[in-house]
């Protein structure tokens, strides 16, 4: 609200002399603002493409598992002479 009353109590050479001087500061202040824009952009690409790799990372491992390990225990691969069933001799 003070703002707003100073702009009030403003001549209109006043006003257009600091709305002059608010835009030569706006415009001054763009080359940083652009410079700090690229850095953010650059920085957010650097950490998708981290999320992405380590992201392919962890899938290669899964899919590099044992597979021994999610086969069942007895599996039939794995039977074992004491597993199979015993032949009836016929006289």
């Amino acid at each position: 609200m003070e703002n707003q009353q100073d702009f009030e109590q403003m001549t209109e050479d006043q006003l257009k002399e600091r709305k002059d001087e608010m835009l030569s500061f706006y415009q001054e202040s763009m080359p940083y603002l652009e410079a700090q824009l690229s850095y953010e952009k650059t920085l957010t690409e650097i950490e998708e493409h981290r999320f992405k790799r380590a992201t392919y990372q962890m899938q290669w491992a899964m899919m590099m598992q044992n597979p021994e390990s999610e086969m069942p225990e007895n599996s039939p691969e794995e039977e074992t002479s004491a597993d199979k069933p015993k032949k009836l001799k016929r006289n």
